[in-house]
């Protein structure tokens, strides 16, 4: 039988109980650790300022050491750029297609067009690898689907570097974007498409990054805030927009190169056609290339896609080779015309002229005829029609040119 030993008022003297004495386990250690203040996520850290007043105002400003990304553990000046693999370098906020992942070329001599903007390219690039210091942020503007992001993935391949990808619309307030800077390493890339898009607060977040590479974090309210200094690894800012004109002057100016990607000749996008035909393994005619090419826009993203509709067209309907005439059925079958036009154009056009005699119409008067946003005919409808000198823009509104009513006249009836 054990008795209970009774503790008399001596024995505190001789030193705590035997169990106190003991070192905490491993589990208390864990929850000690959880009670510190840097392991709390950021937004959670502004309830910490709970110190005595009189003592926040002695306080300094914390400073943290340079934060290095360890998920990757890829060390920039050891890789090289002949061996670098486009679908391991991507990092947050990756997600690409697996025929935009075949089709989009990994190097930048491997890019057809846009040879101005190349030759800028390769400059810039060219002297940050002999420095051995990050590429300055660049800019790049134009409309959608000429090669922005594909600048963007083939650059970090010249420089052997990490990339990390984001959207501008998804960066809602700074705390979003602050995992993709504390990622970065020494000469990392970060993308961010649509920059235009950007809150306000983000872009100010921005400020001190791109300049100074460290982000100035304010904890806590009033007289018990606290600023938190974080130093960043330096690396390059590449912005995608296509419209450069929304972005604030100040983050604007903070790119030391700004690029304008223009629309491809038919030439270009002949050679692209070419050269994703043979990714896909398919077997294609150069005429119809060429009709292919025609039908575009000007466009290799809408290229690509005709490409691949005509694809399965003759592998459903002939025997997978493709030539002039499957390539025209198949685009037909589509409603795009000669021009590139397409059914929504076409409506668009007959609308000026059937309802309001060749205009001039305003955008809402024709979107509520035609049933469809005005926002919808402003950025998808109307961009290749004025590019193409169909229709004009006035104070009263939208007219047809003689050249539309010409188009007009020649193509199919929808």
């Amino acid at each position: 039988m054990v008795r209970e030993r009774k503790i008399g008022p001596g024995d505190h003297a001789k030193g705590p109980p035997e169990e106190a004495t003991k070192e905490p386990s491993k589990d208390t250690g864990k929850k000690a650790r959880k009670s510190d203040p840097t392991d709390i996520p950021f937004e959670s850290q502004a309830d910490l300022s709970d110190t005595d007043p009189a003592d926040q105002d002695q306080a300094e400003p914390i400073t943290a050491e340079p934060i290095t990304a360890e998920p990757n553990k890829v060390d920039p000046n050891k890789v090289d750029p002949n061996k670098v693999d486009s679908g391991k370098i991507l990092g947050l906020g990756a997600t690409r297609s697996e025929n935009d992942s075949v089709l989009r070329p990994k190097r930048i001599d491997e890019m057809i067009g846009q040879r101005e903007v190349m030759e800028v390219l390769k400059i810039a690039i060219d002297a940050a690898n002999k420095r051995e210091d990050p590429l300055g942020h660049i800019l790049l503007d134009g409309p959608p689907g000429l090669g922005k992001t594909t600048f963007a993935v083939c650059i970090p391949q010249e420089l052997g570097v990490h990339v990390e990808m984001a959207s501008g619309p998804s960066l809602k307030a700074p705390k979003e974007i602050l995992p993709y800077l504390t990622n970065l390493q020494r000469r990392s890339v970060l993308f961010i498409d649509e920059i235009h898009r950007l809150p306000k607060p983000v872009e100010e977040f921005l400020y001190t990054a791109m300049e100074d590479f460290r982000v100035d974090i304010v904890l806590g309210e009033g007289v018990n805030a606290r600023t938190l200094n974080l130093k960043l690894q330096p690396f390059t800012l590449i912005g995608a927009t296509t419209r450069a004109g929304m972005l604030s002057g100040p983050l604007r100016d903070r790119f030391h190169i700004r690029q304008h990607l223009s629309y491809y000749n038919q030439e270009d996008l002949v050679r692209i056609l070419e050269r994703n035909a043979d990714k896909l393994r398919v077997e294609v005619s150069h005429e119809a290339l060429m009709e292919i090419a025609r039908r575009s826009r000007g466009t290799p993203r809408v290229a690509n896609g005709r490409l691949l509709w005509v694809r399965d067209y003759a592998m459903s309907k002939a025997d997978g080779k493709v030539n002039l005439s499957i390539a025209k059925s198949a685009l037909e079958m589509l409603g795009i015309d000669s021009q590139g036009l397409d059914r929504q154009d076409r409506k668009y056009l007959e609308t000026i002229v059937r309802v309001f005699a060749g205009g001039p119409a305003g955008l809402e008067a024709i979107a509520h005829t035609m049933g469809i946003s005005s926002d919808t005919l402003e950025d998808e409808v109307e961009p290749f029609l004025l590019r193409s000198e169909m229709i004009i823009r006035t104070q009263r509104g939208r007219m047809i040119t003689p050249l539309g009513t010409k188009v007009l006249k020649d193509s199919p009836k929808s």
